[in-house]
């Protein structure tokens, strides 16, 4: 009789250590369950990371820059959906916004500076802004500020007329390096519910080829990253952690 209780309690160590394989498998796809609701959670309410691809903001920020967005107050969004939800903060006048284009939605979020609120004249004189009759101090600025050349507004789009008054809910906005910048001056105002954070901190600079932080260019940034590991020079150093 001895084998059938050793076979015995052979069987009960085996439903034991089974039990406890299963009781740490679930408690691992728990934990990884809350790490995968908490990573929702910021992305869509708190804020996200995004790559300057183009210099349409020099000199503030560089082809490279590497930007944590602060969504709080402004939007509230399912990450990897279209949807999002408009919230209560709205931008001040040359406060850095990041936005879905009017004019076509499902490209690349933009990156440019407030320059007229709802109800503001907006103008441009002898290259520089006028807004409601008083010149604009823009120490940011880079090159003079023109109209767009006629002709160049999207399809649908109706050509901007000086001076602008702009519509309620509504923002202009334009890049501080304005002889190189496709902005409000070529499509108008950014709505409101576009607007999804602003700008809050470069947490990574990379001096690299433009197109490397071009959307969908996974191979190019991969060799963008890795030249950085090997050649830390192309880090620009003293723009990390800079505070907007």
């Amino acid at each position: 009789m001895k084998p059938i209780r050793n076979n015995h309690k052979h069987k009960d160590n085996v439903r034991k250590v089974n039990g406890s394989v299963g009781a740490n498998i679930r408690s691992e796809i728990l934990a990884w369950f809350w790490v995968g609701l908490v990573f929702l959670l910021i992305n869509g309410t708190i804020g996200q990371a995004r790559v300057i691809p183009s210099g349409s903001m020099e000199k503030t920020l560089l082809v490279g820059d590497h930007l944590l967005m602060s969504r709080i107050g402004y939007d509230a969004g399912v990450p990897f959906t279209d949807f999002h939800l408009s919230l209560w903060r709205h931008p001040q006048r040359q406060q850095m916004i990041i936005f879905k284009p009017p004019f076509a939605p499902h490209q690349t979020d933009l990156v440019k500076r407030v320059i007229g609120l709802p109800g503001d004249l907006v103008d441009f004189r002898n290259g520089e802004v006028w807004i409601n009759g008083i010149k604009l101090n823009e120490n940011y600025a880079v090159g003079l500020t023109q109209p767009a050349p006629r002709g160049s507004a999207p399809p649908g789009q109706v050509e901007l007329a000086l001076p602008y008054l702009v519509p309620d809910n509504c923002y202009f906005a334009m890049g501080d390096n304005r002889e190189n910048s496709y902005d409000s001056r070529f499509w108008g105002c950014v709505p409101r519910k576009d607007i999804i954070g602003t700008p809050v901190m470069i947490y990574m600079s990379l001096d690299a080829a433009a197109d490397a932080w071009e959307p969908g260019q996974i191979r190019e940034r991969a060799l963008a990253y890795a030249h950085a590991l090997l050649h830390p020079g192309s880090v620009r150093w003293k723009r990390l952690f800079h505070i907007f």
